[in-house]
């Protein structure tokens, strides 16, 4: 029986380039960053089928479960007064994510032309160090 860690890093490679859109949590239309790292623990049972969470509240959810970047971990970045933005790590040094629009990404057609899309990054050297980690997974 494949693991739920395995399986979660495995959906999250099947929606990998799916575009950017503003409050996207469907993997047909498209995904925000929350969006995105909510229907890879909702594929698993991490989180029930029914709720929606932003960067900050699956920052509250896990924050008694910090670590170190590792597969099946989130990175979270923030502002200092809460969590804004959220990525899956699929190893110890890159993460998948879904950004590079804001607010004004709301159709496929604006993902494509401002190259906003689900993409992979280092998590150091990519954008301002994580303010976070936390690992969903763990016990």
């Amino acid at each position: 029986m494949e693991t739920d860690l395995k399986l979660a890093t495995k959906v999250a490679w099947k929606l990998y380039g799916l575009p950017y859109i503003w409050g996207g949590d469907d993997p047909m239309d498209g995904f925000d960053c929350s969006g995105l790292c909510v229907e890879i623990l909702k594929s698993v049972g991490m989180l029930p089928r029914k709720g929606d969470w932003n960067a900050n509240s699956l920052y509250e959810l896990f924050k008694n479960k910090l670590d170190h970047p590792n597969t099946g971990c989130l990175a979270f970045w923030g502002n200092g007064r809460k969590m804004t933005h959220v990525e899956f790590c699929i190893d110890e040094l890159h993460t998948m994510g879904a950004s590079g629009g804001g607010s004004a990404n709301m159709t496929r057609e604006d993902a494509i032309r401002k190259n906003a899309f689900v993409k992979v990054r280092p998590i150091v050297g990519g954008r301002a160090e994580a303010k976070a980690i936390v690992d969903p997974f763990q016990e």
